[in-house]
């Protein structure tokens, strides 16, 4: 299929800015590559919060259903609690549509210096699991306000949500290095940490190419720092996979870079596709957004849909703005948001002319 309908939420912050700079680059590459994306804008978020009390409607999910995909910016507002944002749009969307893959791609570009002196190039993919693990809505307070108040929050693993995350891991490993990490903490952990290992270690045994390593976390924190080059793919719990997420996209240079894809594999439900980066209300409406997050995830989910040459074409353009100056302030450039995004599309235009293959209608 060449046709698809796609839901954007802009949402809050620099998501307005990185959202529209996006689907600018994605409707030139749809152009070239005979696709056809249909956009439909919901404007939801913090904004919608402040006026009706929740943050998207109540059939939002229903509305969502309705599409391929999900194309979101960014969510959150200082002036909403993180606990209505969060818990109110994003996190629904994840669990309801069992989008049980965060697929997080860690990869240093040329253009983009490192914080690290590495001689060696950096590419890992680190799959999250999504739905369960320490952000399991189990729990709760009592004795609010008085001297004994406490609090209980429950780290929920079930043998479907480790064994379906790990299989998408080892399915990658496979078909990459062979290489497949496993980040825990089973040391101090002691129920259920060990209980990840095991069904990772059994799931992985299915595919018989791949090694697997079970690092634990802190340790695996100072590997991502020192020798990031020496990891392919990791496969970590929701917490752990959100924090291992932040600190790979910092040694690539910045969170701005970072793409992700909140995957439902199966394709029973839409997918949704969404930078790293955050709301980042210090600089937002000042034109300064780094949109490579936002166009990233547009790259991969024109490859969810089944269009690889077209996210090819679309990851060639952004790397080679990036290659060639046209940074942003965060990567040590001095480019405004839309003068990056004008970079992109001379390259996506650039580079359909000097490949010519590349300007045809990409694989079904």
């Amino acid at each position: 299929m060449n046709t698809h309908n796609i839901a954007v939420i802009a949402g809050d912050g620099i998501g307005k800015e990185v959202v529209p700079a996006a689907i600018a680059c994605l409707e030139r590459i749809a152009a070239i590559h005979s696709l056809s994306l249909n956009f439909t804008h919901f404007e939801w978020g913090s904004d919608y919060y402040k006026r009706h009390g929740r943050m998207m409607p109540v059939d939002g999910l229903d509305q969502l259903a309705r599409h391929d995909a999900i194309f979101l910016g960014a969510v959150g507002d200082p002036e909403v609690p993180d606990t209505e944002s969060l818990w109110g749009l994003l996190i629904p969307i994840r669990r309801e549509f069992q989008q049980y893959v965060n697929l997080r791609p860690v990869k240093t570009l040329d253009g983009v210096a490192s914080p690290l002196a590495a001689k060696y190039p950096i590419d890992l993919l680190i799959v999250r699991e999504n739905n369960e693990g320490e952000y399991s809505e189990v729990g709760g307070r009592m004795y609010r306000g008085l001297p004994q108040e406490s609090a209980v929050q429950e780290t929920i693993f079930t043998r479907l949500g480790v064994s379906r995350v790990a299989h998408f891991a080892a399915s990658l490993a496979s078909a990459r290095s062979g290489r497949l990490t496993s980040a825990t903490k089973s040391n101090g952990i002691i129920h259920t940490m060990p209980f990840w290992d095991e069904v990772v270690e059994e799931t992985a045994g299915g595919y018989p190419g791949v090694a697997v390593t079970h690092e634990l976390v802190d340790a695996l924190a100072a590997h991502l720092v020192l020798k990031p080059w020496t990891l392919d793919v990791i496969v970590a719990s929701n917490l752990l996979g959100d924090i291992l997420s932040d600190l790979g996209s910092a040694v690539t240079g910045s969170i701005g870079l970072a793409p992700s894809a909140n995957l439902n594999p199966d394709g029973y439900y839409p997918s949704l596709f969404e930078p790293v980066h955050g709301s980042a209300p210090d600089i937002a409406g000042k034109g300064l957004a780094n949109p490579v997050g936002q166009i990233w995830s547009g790259a991969m989910m024109l490859e969810h849909l089944g269009h690889p040459e077209a996210a090819a074409h679309l990851q060639a353009a952004f790397e080679s703005a990036l290659r060639d100056g046209h940074g942003t302030r965060d990567v040590g450039g001095t480019s405004s948001t839309s003068e990056f995004t004008a970079a992109v599309l001379a390259a996506i235009e650039l580079l359909a002319a000097d490949q010519p293959a590349v300007s045809g209608t990409s694989a079904p």
